[in-house]
């Protein structure tokens, strides 16, 4: 699932952006308790996760499942931060709306057996000025073709 969008860059660039829009999800338990998120090393993309659900697999137990989120705050430091206590009998899922993260992104079974599937959109913003100028430089040296002067008519 991919769309495209063009609106105003939120991403700290002056000019607009492409945004691509892809499905995640990943599921963690006592087996794997963690995942984490890393984009392509391109310089012209930027990643992000945006999380919108957290919620308990079939055959959980009843016991609190916490969901901690690891990521670079506003000045840069790693911070962990709990976004979800599950339980099956009381919270089986919760939303988290449109919770954006710029990667890399650790998703963490902090307590609990799960199992436990986040799910969300990988979003994938890159300058659509710099596209589009390369796309614009390439489509002109196609069209490109020499004109000949106008040959000039003899009076008899």
């Amino acid at each position: 699932m991919s769309y495209a969008d063009d609106e105003s860059s939120e991403c700290g660039s002056a000019g607009p952006s492409k945004l691509e829009s892809y499905v995640f999800s990943c599921e963690l338990s006592s087996k794997v308790p963690f995942y984490t998120f890393q984009g392509d090393e391109e310089e012209d993309l930027e990643h992000f996760l945006e999380l919108r659900a957290v919620c308990l697999g079939e055959g959980a137990k009843e016991e609190s499942n916490v969901v901690e989120v690891t990521a670079m705050n506003h000045q840069g430091k790693t911070i962990s931060v709990p976004v979800a206590n599950l339980h099956i009998n009381c919270l089986p899922m919760v939303s988290l709306g449109e919770f954006e993260l710029k990667v890399p992104v650790t998703i963490r079974l902090r307590s609990g057996t799960g199992p436990v599937t986040v799910s969300g959109l990988h979003l994938i913003a890159s300058d659509e000025l710099a596209s589009d100028l390369s796309d614009e430089e390439e489509e002109l040296d196609e069209e490109i073709v020499p004109i000949k002067p106008a040959e000039k008519k003899q009076k008899l």
